[in-house]
């Protein structure tokens, strides 16, 4: 199973130890942001990609079930198949028997 991941907006990744106030500071910063864009970028057209694949497979079942359903009722409106006779017991005689008691244990 999957940790259950709350709901709600995504926290940036903070770094334990403050860095100076420098330009190379502030470079460093706008990349992660950029890189950060990017993958959430990249997230969502992934998302999208699975909505629709789970969109066609729905729709995809959706056919399936009208088209057994409509097997069916087609089934229902034909006549049943007559029920076939069962075989006749035979009979006991003086020769040894295949027939057997049923015995059930319960434990």
């Amino acid at each position: 199973m999957r940790p259950h991941v709350v709901k709600g907006s995504i926290r940036p990744k903070i770094s334990t130890m403050p860095r100076q106030q420098t330009e190379a500071a502030a470079f460093l910063d706008i990349y992660k942001l950029v890189i950060e864009k990017k993958r959430l970028q990249q997230e969502l057209v992934d998302i999208e990609a699975r909505r629709l694949q789970i969109g066609d497979r729905l729709a995809l079942l959706d056919q399936q079930v009208t088209g057994l359903e409509g097997r069916v009722q087609q089934m229902r409106g034909s006549a049943p198949a007559p029920l076939q006779a069962a075989p006749p017991k035979p009979t006991r005689s003086n020769s040894i028997t295949t027939e057997f008691e049923t015995l059930f244990l319960e434990y």
